[in-house]
């Protein structure tokens, strides 16, 4: 079985807020999900690439929650995450956008919801290096996980061989399990880390939920 990577979700509108969960996430977080929304693709709009930044070390990737990928391209090469997330339903080709980040150095993602069937999408599928199962509310923490989505990974595996498949949405410590073993390798958590008494004692806990060979 492959390894499941957890990897704390990061979403605010807020620049101060942003340090302070940088900071509290920095002694044991070393691969994080920066969520960013410009309101055109959920209502909800957060702090914007040009605020975000993360300590030296971090493998960051952005979901980026946009209608118009390109209006961002500048600034995320001038971040250079390790991987950048667009939606499937971005009002732009996303075939051209992902050849540019490639060219520069970067991985990429498409980003599934529950309404788009990953054999409709085949040309984005096999051009990406990730796709992610969306389960939550776009811009949002607190997502419900749809454990039934999990499925797709069977699919997305099936059309491209060898992607990094992901999962976001409501995952916590009594259904990491099944996504896991549904075939997914990394795994963002939002909710279920932030508003954690203990942000790193859960971050651990859910490592070891990941080492666990039973699906429940």
């Amino acid at each position: 079985m492959p390894i499941t990577t957890i990897a704390p979700s990061i979403l605010t509108n807020s620049p101060t807020q942003y340090k302070e969960i940088i900071k509290k996430y920095y002694p044991f977080v070393r691969r994080a999900h920066i969520d960013i929304s410009d309101g055109t693709l959920s209502s909800n709009v957060t702090i914007n690439e040009t605020a975000v930044w993360w300590p030296k070390g971090w493998t960051v990737d952005l979901h980026m929650i946009t209608k118009k990928p390109s209006v961002h391209i500048e600034n995320i090469i001038k971040l250079h995450p390790n991987l950048v997330i667009f939606h499937a339903e971005a009002s732009e080709d996303l075939l051209p956008i992902f050849d540019i980040l490639k060219q520069n150095g970067m991985r990429v993602g498409v980003a599934i919801v529950k309404g788009v069937y990953p054999g409709a999408i085949k040309p984005i599928l096999n051009a990406a290096d990730h796709a992610m199962i969306f389960s939550g509310r776009l811009g949002e923490y607190g997502g419900e996980a749809d454990l039934l989505l999990a499925e797709k990974a069977e699919l997305i595996s099936d059309i491209h061989h060898g992607i990094e498949v992901g999962w976001d949405g409501g995952a916590n410590l009594e259904n990491i399990r099944p996504i896991m073993h549904a075939g997914v390798h990394v795994i963002n958590v939002g909710s279920a880390i932030a508003k954690a008494d203990d942000p790193a004692q859960m971050y651990a806990l859910l490592n070891a939920e990941t080492e666990k060979e039973e699906p429940l």
